[in-house]
């Protein structure tokens, strides 16, 4: 079975839970600042990861560094990981239960890229078109620039993409026109 789908069985497990213990937004800020300390040290992700450090010291680190920081239960959600020798897909697991949290919450995230950076009032208006055109509740809009465009903008939301930029718009000019060469 690969990672990503036991990942997301035990991402969903935790997701259950929670929304039946009704902690389901302090476990995704739980989860969050896991993701942070995990990123801030590879120690870390290389201890849980290596198969030969015995399952005790794994499940002593995690509670020295998580103990009383986090939920409860999220710190038996650590424990069982651990116990069942998944320790090394415990940052992927964190990563898919953020990602169940958004769908289950409706919040999308989308990427405006652009020639030079975009005001709070356009960021704004974009975040509300998006909302209204793909029917979420919230738009989590991050904005890139990207000098190349030359000026307009382009949306990356899930697998969908717009693209209204000056430099997209010449790639189109340009194979149109190598396409139609006599």
């Amino acid at each position: 079975m690969s990672v990503f789908t036991v990942a997301s069985r035990y991402a969903k497990s935790l997701i259950d839970l929670s929304k039946e213990q009704g902690n389901l937004d302090a476990v995704k800020n739980d989860m969050e600042q896991f993701i942070a300390i995990v990123k801030e040290s590879s120690e870390l992700a290389a201890v849980l990861k290596n198969p030969i450090i015995k399952q005790d010291k794994k499940r002593s680190i995690l509670s020295a560094l998580f103990d009383g920081k986090v939920e409860p239960s999220v710190m038996s959600f650590f424990h069982m990981l651990v116990a069942k020798g998944r320790a090394g897909i415990l940052n992927d697991v964190a990563i898919e239960f953020l990602r169940e949290y958004r769908v289950e919450k409706g919040i999308v995230q989308a990427t405006v890229t652009s020639a030079v950076p975009l005001s709070e009032e356009n960021l704004s208006l974009l975040k509300t078109q998006i909302a209204s055109e793909i029917k979420a509740k919230e738009v989590v809009l991050n904005n890139k620039v990207d000098k190349a465009l030359i000026g307009g903008f382009v949306i990356k939301v899930g697998d969908r993409q717009v693209d209204v930029s000056i430099a997209g718009r010449l790639n189109k000019l340009e194979k149109h026109f190598a396409a139609n060469v006599i």
